[in-house]
């Protein structure tokens, strides 16, 4: 009977194991990888190496923790470590929803044994932390240039210790865009000077160019930017002599005959080994900005990326490529999806739309989630302003979410369920009608003209039920529940994800009420499970 037993259970865990396989793999495991390397929302990627190990961050906006920290040993291969901002300030300000405000396109780097990000809130000015380890902890925001606009810094600390930022504008705060500047900031790297030098109009022959990364090499001075554009545009290079210019420029990377759109916004990045790599994002709608590594090379102090298809002297994006040389090899890992709540905290895929509040949920050492029914928004119907909705990015072109909830309701009117967020969204609400439970869709938009449309509610005679989203290529999302999670009934109607503002497609949990009541309902959330 006890090897019956045993056997049973390594049956269960292959089974879990085969069923929560990860929805996207860019290691293809022969010595190769596949492009996106990370197919999900990781918007304007910064990578900074540190010995044997790379970190990347990427933009946030109002999603909180904001500034992820992620951590790979061969570029290819990446998880989730941390975040570097717990909580955003000012706290009057992002304790409540801000679509598409927030962290914008953030800068990584490494100096004096201490790493720094700096990063730009487009209402506030341009903030720096950091921290000894790259998990943290990590300081406090310090405001290191104070503006409306001012956006996508990045430091160069140069050869005689002197200290400098290069960063763009936003035309929607400061009324003028496709400028970049640099100033200089003191040794310390936490003021940063009124001594601005515009080095290109980009209005000339870029359209728009934005998001500038500073380097050195060989004494000369670069600022990789991508200009023309988000969707359509390719990378700039500049360099010079001098850090305030002059500086000429070479386009090195474009769409041209690939399926790449952009390619956007990145890091150069150099293995230990001496390897060359240029890792950007790829604007992919619902999907958000999708991360991708090319190889890179230098001739003529210019740098040479992805590959010459069509030999006109500007590369272009690879879809499969030979990985890094970095020196070993390492086991394949991706960022998390699946949470099984096992754990007496949230699975680092997760984050909220607002600073947290104490009372919205709790993870807990008893194997679920515990999320409480909070009367957050003022209209029940405008669920796309309610700071505490749970949510995690898309992790792949196509792939199935399922959570099992068992809904503890105590007051008329509140609600839980899955949902999936853009600036459309459509969810699965399970709802304590007048002491009964019913289940329906109901889909809106960020519109606030238009009202939310729902499906004929279905009566549920159990408190515990099954939600499913089935994500198809396109974004189109169909909807399942079960009471038993092996018979599955569809709901409501395909759903076509669209982005957010600023960011891709999320989707996760909610717990809300109607009314204010001295002892909420809550969810407890067994397990949420991202399979293929």
């Amino acid at each position: 009977m006890k090897n019956i037993k045993i056997v049973i259970l390594l049956l269960s865990v292959f089974s879990f194991q085969k069923n929560t396989a990860q929805a996207w793999t860019p290691d293809n495991g022969d010595g190769t990888y596949t492009n996106p390397i990370i197919h999900a929302d990781y918007s304007d990627p910064d990578v900074v190496r540190v010995g044997d190990d790379f970190y990347m961050t990427a933009s946030s906006f109002n999603c909180i923790p904001g500034l992820p920290i992620l951590h790979s040993k061969d570029l290819v291969n990446w998880k989730i470590l941390s975040y570097a901002l717990p909580k955003q300030p000012p706290f009057d300000t992002y304790d409540k929803v801000q679509h598409g405000n927030g962290v914008w396109a953030p800068c990584i780097t490494y100096h004096n044994n201490e790493f720094y990000i700096y990063y730009p809130d487009p209402d506030f000015g341009i903030y720096m932390i950091k921290s000894k380890k790259a998990e943290g902890p990590w300081s406090e925001p310090l405001l290191v240039k104070a503006g409306k606009g001012l956006i996508d810094p990045s430091p160069l600390w140069d050869d005689d210790g002197k200290a400098y930022l290069v960063h763009a504008f936003a035309g929607s705060r400061a009324q003028i865009k496709s400028l970049i500047v640099v100033c200089s900031m003191n040794a310390e790297g936490t003021i940063a000077n009124n001594d601005e030098v515009m080095v290109i109009d980009g209005h000339d022959g870029e359209g728009t160019i934005e998001g500038p990364k500073f380097y050195k090499r060989n004494n000369y001075y670069y600022i990789f930017a991508p200009a023309g554009g988000v969707p359509t545009g390719w990378q700039t290079i500049l360099r010079s002599k001098n850090v305030f210019g002059p500086y000429e420029k070479k386009k090195v990377l474009e769409q041209g005959s690939t399926k790449i759109n952009g390619p956007h916004q990145g890091a150069w990045v150099q293995t230990q080994t001496g390897e060359d790599w240029f890792i950007h994002f790829q604007d992919k709608g619902a999907y958000g900005r999708i991360v991708h590594l090319q190889p890179m090379k230098w001739e003529k102090d210019w740098p040479v990326m992805g590959q010459d298809f069509d030999k006109n002297g500007i590369g272009e994006p690879v879809t499969t490529y030979k990985k890094p040389n970095v020196g070993k090899k390492y086991p394949i890992e991706n960022p998390a999806a699946s949470d099984e709540f096992n754990e007496p905290k949230l699975g680092l895929q997760w984050q909220w739309q607002a600073n947290s509040q104490i009372n919205w949920g709790f993870p807990t050492s008893m194997g679920y989630l515990n999320l409480f029914c909070m009367t957050t928004i003022k209209d029940s119907r405008r669920i796309f302003e309610a700071p505490n909705l749970l949510l995690q990015k898309f992790p792949a072109e196509e792939f199935s979410a399922t959570a099992k909830l068992t809904f503890n309701t105590r007051l008329n009117g509140e609600s839980t369920g899955l949902i999936i967020m853009g600036l459309d969204y459509s969810y699965l609400c399970f709802k304590n009608d007048n002491g009964k439970l019913y289940l329906n869709q109901k889909t809106g938009t960020f519109n606030k003209t238009v009202s939310e449309t729902e499906t004929k509610p279905v009566l549920i005679s159990s408190n515990t039920i099954y939600l499913k989203v089935k994500v198809k290529k396109g974004g189109i999302c169909s909807f399942f529940y079960s009471l038993d999670n092996k018979n599955y009934q569809p709901i409501g109607n395909d759903f076509t994800s669209t982005e957010g503002k600023w960011i891709g497609a999320k989707m996760g949990l909610f717990a809300l009420s109607e009314k204010v009541t001295n002892d909420s309902g809550n969810v407890a959330v067994d397990w949420f499970r991202v399979t293929k």
